[in-house]
Order: C-alpha cells, then sequence, then structure tokens
C-alpha cells in the first residue's frame, strides 16, 4: 500500500490515462468525503438565500411602500429560475468543471445580494434578487449534489444524495435566526451583506478543494475497484440540456417521475411552506407559534433526507417512494382534524412525522433518474426538479383561491392527501426494468444499466 501511495504522489496530474490509479486508494481514500463536504457547504450556502424573502417583506415594504405583489414579483422570478437553471448548469458542469461553475454560481450570488442593498426601485429588486439570485442559487440546486454524488460515488450514493439534498434546508435553519435577529436590531441591509460574505467566503474554499473528478487526483470514486478515467468536456452545454429534456420526455420514466415530483413540490413548498401559518392562525393559533412549528418541520426535514438516502441504497427506490407519499398523504388528511389554538400532542406528531418525509422523496428519484438515463441524469433530474417548482407554484395559487373562495382551507388539505396517493401509484407504475431503448431510437436510457 506505502507503494502505491508514493507512485500515486509521483504522478503528473492530469496524466491520469498514462498512469492509472491504485483502485484501493479511490475505495479507502477521503478525498470523496472532502468533496462532498465542500459541496454541501455550498449548498447550505445557497439555501441561506432562500430564506430571504419571507423576512424581506415587512421591512421593503416599510421603507419603499411597495405591495406585497410587487415585492413577491422578485420571488417569483427567483422561484422559477431556481428550477428551470438546475438542468443547464448541470449541463455546464460537464463542459466546463463543477468546480467553476459552482465559485460562478456563489460570485453572482453574492453580487445579486450586493447590488440589492444600493437598489431604489422594484425592478431592480427583480433584477438582482430574481435574476441574480435566481440564476446563482438555481445552479446549486440538487442536480449539483446529483453531480457530485454520481461522478465521485459508486457506493454510499443514496446516503450522500440524502446528505447533500438536506443542506439547502440545513442552511435555511443555520441562517434565518441570525438573520432575522440581524433585521430586527439593525437593518435588512446588514442581513443581505452577511450572505453576501458567506458566499465569498466559501467560494475560495471551494476553488482550493472541490475537483470535477476523482481522474483529478489520480482516484478511483469512491468505492470502485476500477479506475475511470475522466470524460472530455461536453461542449454545446445549452444545446445538449434540451437534446436531453426532448430525448427524456419520449420515455415513459420521465413523465411518470415528473408527475410524482410536480405532486412533491405541491404537498411541501407550495401548500406546507406557503399556506400552513395562516392555515393555523385560522383556527386560533398565534403566527409565532405556527412558525416555530413549521421551522421544526425543517429540522426534522434533515434527519428525513438522509434516512431515506441511506434506504435507497438499500431497498427498491420506487417502494420507498410510494412509502413516502402513501405516509405523507395521510398525515394531510388527517391535519384538519389536528389543528388547534395551542400546540396539541396530535399536532407535536404531525410536525415530526411530515418533517421526515418531507424531503425524503428526493434520494429515491434521483436514484431511478440515475437508473434510467446514466449519464444524463443529473440534467433529467433537473428538469424533473422543475415539475416540482411548477407544482409548488401551482399549489401555492390554489391554496389560496381556495382559502379565499371557500372561507377556510379544509378541502384543500384531502385534496392534496389524494393527490399524494396518485402520487403513490404513479411511483409503482415505473418500471423496474428497461427494456432496451423503450422502443425508441432517441431514448437516453442505457442499455447497459439496470436498476437494483
Amino acid at each position: 500500500m506505502e507503494e502505491a501511495t508514493t507512485a500515486r504522489l509521483r504522478q503528473p496530474q492530469g496524466d491520469t490515462d498514462r498512469f492509472p490509479a491504485d483502485p484501493r486508494l479511490g475505495a479507502m481514500g477521503y478525498r470523496p468525503w472532502w468533496v462532498a463536504a465542500m459541496a454541501l457547504l455550498a449548498i447550505v450556502v445557497a439555501g441561506a438565500f432562500s430564506t430571504m424573502p419571507g423576512i424581506l417583506q415587512d421591512p421593503l415594504q416599510q421603507e419603499f411602500h411597495w405591495s406585497r405583489g410587487t415585492i413577491g414579483l422578485a420571488s417569483s422570478v427567483n422561484m422559477v429560475l431556481y428550477g428551470l437553471t438546475a438542468p443547464f448548469a448541470a449541463a455546464l458542469m460537464d463542459r466546463f468543471g463543477i468546480r467553476r461553475v459552482v465559485v460562478a454560481a456563489l460570485t453572482t450570488v453574492a453580487a445579486g445580494s450586493l447590488l440589492t442593498t444600493v437598489m431604489n426601485a422594484s425592478w431592480q429588486f427583480t433584477l438582482f434578487w430574481g435574476l441574480l439570485v435566481g440564476l446563482g442559487t438555481g445552479s446549486m440546486a440538487m442536480a449539483f449534489g446529483a453531480t457530485v454524488t454520481n461522478r465521485w460515488f459508486t457506493t454510499r450514493r443514496g446516503l450522500v444524495t440524502g446528505i447533500l439534498s438536506s443542506g439547502s434546508v440545513f442552511g435555511q435553519m443555520v441562517f434565518l435566526p441570525a438573520l432575522s435577529w440581524t433585521i430586527d436590531h439593525y437593518d435588512w441591509r446588514p442581513a443581505l451583506v452577511t450572505l453576501a460574505l458567506a458566499a465569498l467566503v466559501v467560494a475560495p474554499l471551494v476553488w482550493l478543494i472541490l475537483r470535477d473528478h476523482p481522474a483529478d487526483v489520480g482516484q478511483s470514486p469512491y468505492g470502485s475497484e476500477h479506475f475511470v478515467p475522466k470524460p472530455p468536456p461536453v461542449t454545446g452545454a445549452a444545446r445538449r440540456t434540451l437534446t436531453v429534456l426532448r430525448d427524456s420526455t419520449r420515455t415513459a420514466p420521465f413523465w411518470l417521475l415528473a408527475g410524482a415530483f410536480a405532486i412533491c413540490g405541491a404537498t411541501t413548498n407550495g401548500i406546507m411552506w406557503t399556506h400552513f401559518t395562516p392555515a393555523a392562525h385560522d383556527h386560533g393559533m398565534a403566527v409565532t407559534t405556527a412558525s416555530t412549528l413549521l421551522a421544526l418541520i425543517g429540522v426534522f426535514n434533515v434527519v428525513g433526507t438522509v434516512v431515506s438516502g441511506w434506504l435507497t441504497d438499500r431497498m427498491d427506490a420506487r417502494r420507498l417512494l410510494a412509502a413516502c407519499f402513501t405516509l405523507r398523504g395521510l398525515l394531510l388528511v388527517l391535519l384538519p382534524v389536528m389543528m388547534a389554538a395551542t400546540v396539541t400532542p396530535a399536532m407535536m406528531v404531525f410536525v415530526v412525522a411530515f418533517g421526515l418525509l418531507d424531503l425524503a422523496t428526493v434520494p429515491p428519484v434521483i436514484a431511478l433518474c440515475r437508473t434510467f438515463y446514466g449519464d444524463d441524469s443529473a440534467i433529467v433530474f433537473g428538469w424533473v426538479n422543475a415539475a416540482h417548482q411548477i407544482g409548488a407554484a401551482l399549489a401555492a395559487l390554489f391554496g389560496g383561491v381556495a382559502r379565499d373562495t371557500f372561507g377556510s382551507y379544509d378541502l384543500v388539505w384531502p385534496a392534496l392527501g389524494a393527490a399524494c396517493a396518485g402520487a403513490a401509484l404513479v411511483s409503482m407504475v415505473i418500471r423496474t426494468t428497461p427494456t432496451g431503448r423503450d422502443n425508441n431510437p432517441a431514448s437516453p436510457i442505457r442499455e447497459t444499466q439496470r436498476p437494483r
């Protein structure tokens, strides 16, 4: 082992084809975990930016006298770009490398945040926060985590996916209290400067530690017994992203996954993160108490996502996905009878259980994308995640319209619970074995791949 290590240290960087790595170094080395940790740090910082629109509402309205709709426009642009940027960012990582794209994304969100502090018109808020921050955070969305996992790991992929997927929510929990305190005691501008500085501090760390491929450091992917040469850059990132979308939409798994994930977005971001607090307030609960319960859901999000990743490595991803949707649907159906003016034991059970299930769908969906779409799976997942954002937007609108029309949310919860039941059935319809190219020569499904 000592001789192999010495030979590896002598190997010229970037000359891995002439001097193949000892696969044992990749299987036992710690570098993949350092790369995963640095990716997690970038995702945590990006997740912190998503906490700002909610706590900026009142300060911006008081200072600029903008309407809620005007302020919400920037948030909407941010959310849409967050979803649409991810697949293009995954393709750019294949073209220019993960490290360059992530550093550029961190610089972009820092610039958007700093420029927001000097704005004096609503269109500037939409440009700086909606466009720049939306593009930057979208480049560090879950498709980024899928790209890192696919390149650096052949085992423990589900676990790593779960950890990286939880990073965004973890970032919200870490930064939200500090940012809220800063706004209450100082102003909203120092809070944005804090976020910008965090991004600028992480950017050089990413450049120093993150690498595009195990071959860059002469290692094999974690758990692999074979050295994997670094593939050449894939040119035409935008064209490739659209081509992958075109080809994947000709296959049944894409539509099944996109449909299920749209329901996932509707029953999490769309309804819970938008309407849970006002729904609880309708039943007499204080807004601060309801917001605290929502934050607790975020805490259990982290645990649930990591556990889901661990389970994804050990069981059929379809069944795990169906189980998550089934349990989530049951919780949503029962939620109206759990609502009360105070925090009851039943409500605490809901908070814990829903938190564990909230993001638990992400690791199995990424695993299924990998099964069916191979090297294109990160881009395909980016498009599937765009469906998630569309579902969230529709549910946010549907929930508000229902509340205005019927005076309560009582019909919303069972309707979305029924949608979860449909998503569970859709999850089980996905084939367990790809059969060639799905009778479509343009399909991106790899014939050599077999799911577990």
